[in-house]
């Protein structure tokens, strides 16, 4: 963007890459990098670790000490003017002497939303905003969506063989993707603040749905959620051990259903029918006002198909395997009534990337071309 320096490129581009650092996100909180600069030198930088710990400016601030007095704040969201877990970085900033602050996107959230900057500029402080906004947003597109619409960024993760099957005719699945992929995967889960998946893959496959291969120390844990209209759920599901999951049924389930579920750990959670089915935007909308900024979908192909059709994906995480499967195996998607050319739904390549022997392809909606 004009108007800005390649030192101004420079320290936003380290903001950013600071954003990163956290191995996992700051959920329900976004992730921000900070960087304070002094005649051209760094003299303070921090990040957002987690919810309810010092925002990035705090920790910049703290690291530079007397000399933030003077410094430029480069931050990769606008300083917050509200109190919450933590007190408004924008005071923060003022107090500290800071004179020029370089935020790359004003903060989407209502509670903010330009007045931190509003309130810095009052102050006589230089102000400019737009730099590297694109990437500063990438870092959180679930917090983004979260704060506009009230839905969290869905991920629909799948894997496949290379003619798009996803298990065999009898059911068998274990293993069409390598150790290495199914690492990736719960790396994926760690950085997830909710998983979801159906009823027929909890009957299916009885899966624990939480964080364990992905690297890090002590991760956090998801919220494990399943779509269970008649609630099905068995009581011994390993799903329901620990913290247990939230089962979202339908309105006509009889209280002693909910009763027995309930007591084995389940959180039940009543949704609206849609068609006969489970209204699958008012899960999401549910998720959104727990906090949930990104959920990742790990399902068979009916619910694929269905938040699909329902255009509710906002990306697609898919592994394929080097490995045929055969015409008669299961399919990627159930999609009905696509019949002609006319009808393919058209996706956009945002990354491609070998993860062991396996291609992972990072897909959204949209034009290809």
């Amino acid at each position: 963007m004009s108007g800005f320096s390649p030192a101004d490129n420079l320290f936003m581009g380290r903001a950013l890459r600071l954003a990163r650092r956290p191995q996992q996100p700051p959920h329900p909180n976004p992730a921000v990098g900070c960087v304070l600069v002094r005649d051209g030198l760094i003299v303070g930088e921090g990040w957002h670790e987690r919810a309810g710990e010092p925002h990035a400016e705090a920790m910049a601030l703290h690291r530079a000490g007397e000399q933030a007095s003077g410094a430029t704040a480069y931050v990769t969201l606008e300083p917050c003017s509200h109190h919450g877990r933590t007190p408004p970085c924008s005071e923060a900033l003022l107090a500290a002497g800071v004179v020029r602050v370089v935020a790359a996107m004003t903060d989407p959230n209502p509670q903010v939303a330009g007045r931190g900057l509003r309130r810095l500029r009052a102050a006589g402080l230089e102000v400019a905003t737009g730099l590297m906004a694109e990437q500063a947003a990438a870092l959180n597109p679930g917090f983004t969506q979260r704060m506009r619409t009230g839905r969290p960024w869905l991920r629909l993760k799948s894997a496949a063989s290379l003619d798009g099957r996803t298990a065999m005719a009898s059911g068998e699945s274990r293993w069409i993707t390598s150790p290495q992929a199914r690492a990736d995967v719960h790396r994926w889960r760690a950085r997830s603040d909710a998983m979801l998946t159906g009823i027929g893959t909890v009957l299916a496959d009885d899966p624990r749905l939480d964080v364990r291969d992905a690297g890090i120390e002590a991760p956090r844990q998801p919220r494990r959620c399943v779509l269970d209209r008649d609630l099905r759920t068995p009581a011994d599901a390993v799903l329901l051990r620990g913290e247990g999951a939230t089962l979202f049924h339908g309105p006509d389930v009889a209280a002693g259903q909910i009763r027995r579920l309930t007591d084995a750990g389940a959180h039940c959670v009543a949704l609206p029918l849609a068609d006969g089915r489970l209204d699958l935007g008012a899960a999401l909308d549910w998720l959104g006002g727990q906090g949930c900024n990104e959920v990742l979908v790990e399902a068979g192909p009916t619910l694929g198909g269905a938040l699909s059709r329902a255009g509710l994906v906002d990306e697609w995480l898919l592994y394929l395997a080097p490995h045929l499967m055969g015409d008669a195996a299961r399919p990627l998607l159930h999609w009905p009534g696509l019949e002609t050319m006319s009808q393919r739904q058209p996706l956009r390549v945002q990354d491609c990337r070998l993860v062991g022997p396996d291609l992972r392809l990072t897909l959204r909606l949209g034009s290809g071309t």
